[in-house]
């Protein structure tokens, strides 16, 4: 028997193969004659660019398998984040649920906090600088991406050829109706409305939001507890 450590490896380029060896060694230093290797090779992250607007954006929801093939396309729904919180498990759509509010940006459970009435929020004191930037703390995009502000999210409605469902997905994101989760854990308006974060907050208990169903496309503000989509844009 004998005893692993881990070795973190920094500076890797996406998408370029890298080749490992790890060699065993007894307590002595001697190394053995056996190695082995192993490579891998980092994902690249799909994206898409809408041509009016210019931004660069990753071509599905965060936890979505798959681009979307219609509006309604349940594996490109994707999951449903409080606002501010970051890939802890609670944005998963079947997540257990607790009263419980967190103190901290970090609430140690994988639970999506219910939050029905004062602050609305799954934190208590309230933190409205959460999800700013891709260094943002909380920030659930993967490195090099962030959550969208109000204006760049604005500026994709406004580039649609329809303010409805239909135009949000006939957009270059496809965007779905990926419905809502409420700030009571109860799943709502899945397949009919969209609507998905965006880091901008008007004031210290409300965040933007683009929302849209098969009627009107629009920008609201919305409490944070509630469960909503996530697109990321690139930085």
């Amino acid at each position: 028997s004998g005893t692993a450590g881990s070795i973190t490896v920094t500076g890797l380029t996406n998408g370029t193969a890298y080749t490992f060896t790890v060699t065993a060694t007894n307590t002595i230093g001697t190394s053995l004659a056996s190695s082995a290797s192993n490579s891998i090779t980092p994902s690249v992250i799909p994206v898409v660019t809408n041509p009016t607007t210019g931004k660069v954006w990753m071509n599905r929801n965060l936890g979505a398998t798959q681009v979307a093939t219609s509006s309604s396309d349940e594996a490109a729904y994707g999951d449903l984040y409080q606002w501010g919180r970051a890939a802890d498990g609670h944005q998963i759509r079947t997540s257990s649920t607790t009263s419980t509010l967190s103190i901290t940006d970090a609430p140690g459970n994988v639970g999506f906090i219910l939050a029905p009435s004062s602050p609305y929020d799954w934190r208590s004191p309230q933190n409205a600088n959460l999800w700013k930037g891709e260094t943002g703390t909380n920030n659930p995009c993967p490195s090099g991406f962030r959550v969208p502000t109000d204006a760049e999210f604005d500026a994709e409605r406004a580039s649609w050829t329809s303010q409805n469902s239909a135009g949000a997905f006939a957009s270059p994101l496809k965007l779905t109706s990926a419905g809502l989760r409420s700030d009571e854990g109860l799943l709502s308006s899945v397949g009919s409305d969209g609507y998905y974060w965006t880091s901008s907050t008007p004031n210290a208990t409300l965040s933007r939001t683009l929302g849209f169903t098969s009627s009107l496309a629009f920008m609201n503000n919305y409490r944070r507890a509630r469960g909503q989509a996530v697109r990321c844009i690139k930085d």
